[in-house]
């Protein structure tokens, strides 16, 4: 477990109101950045929310910076402010820079939390971008294929690079016809526009998906049959970008 840094050690402000949750009614962990330099403080986060947003508090759950340090916000089971129509349902976790600040050790950060948020409520929570439940850009493209790529622990998956290694395969054939439906097939879909495939990062495995599948099998000699399994998912991540 990454140890947090709690609020009394950044020095935060008393919250001038706060309602709790519990872990069932969590069901998904959204990852946010600032959209700020990462020498952004904590205590500046803060104080922007309660002052200029007019929030009771800080409105991230936790935070974690450039360093893999992680900071303890509202705290595990206080309800935020990261997500309209999310706050009671998901645990908000914001990097603190740009898009593309993200580093390896930052990524291994959250993906600890992640983990940990999974322990405390004894099951596997949903994995979201900000943009995945409301209208932004945030977290930015780099985190965005990061957390759609099923969030390497090794900090992989973002950015457009080579990939490391694939996460373990859903068990799930992608096909078309019909279309299937799977929240593998965003995943995968997240990993292909990563890698620079023009691809909808839209859950529905249907003939466009196929025929990006059909190209990237023929591009690494793979089988090309349009069909998502084991190998063509491990190519994904783990085969060259050409």
């Amino acid at each position: 477990m990454v140890n947090i840094i709690t609020r009394s050690e950044w020095g935060a402000r008393a919250p001038r109101d706060r309602s709790t949750t519990s872990w069932s009614a969590r069901t998904e962990f959204v990852v946010h950045y600032s959209e700020g330099p990462p020498t952004q403080s904590v205590r500046s986060i803060q104080d922007f929310h309660m002052d200029s947003n007019g929030w009771s508090d800080i409105g991230y759950n936790l935070l974690v910076d450039r360093e893999g340090r992680a900071y303890e916000g509202r705290g595990w089971l206080v309800v935020g402010a990261h997500a309209t129509g999310h706050n009671t349902s998901g645990v908000g976790v914001c990097f603190i820079g740009r898009d593309g600040d993200a580093t390896p050790a930052a990524k291994k950060a959250i993906r600890t939390l992640y983990d940990e948020a999974n322990r405390l409520a004894g099951r596997t929570l949903a994995r979201r971008g900000h943009r995945d439940v409301n209208s932004t850009d945030c977290p930015g493209d780099d985190l965005y294929a990061w957390v759609r790529a099923g969030m390497p622990a090794d900090g992989s998956g973002g950015g457009g690079g080579d990939g490391g290694t694939a996460p373990p395969w859903p068990g799930v054939y992608l096909s078309y016809p019909p279309i299937t439906r799977h929240p593998s097939v965003t995943t995968w879909q997240g990993r292909m526009r990563e890698r620079g495939w023009t691809i909808a990062v839209d859950g529905a495995y249907g003939p466009a998906s196929k025929r990006v599948c059909e190209r990237f099998q023929a591009e690494k000699n793979i089988g090309r049959d349009g069909i998502v399994g084991p190998v063509t998912w491990r190519a994904a991540w783990e085969a060259p970008i050409t």
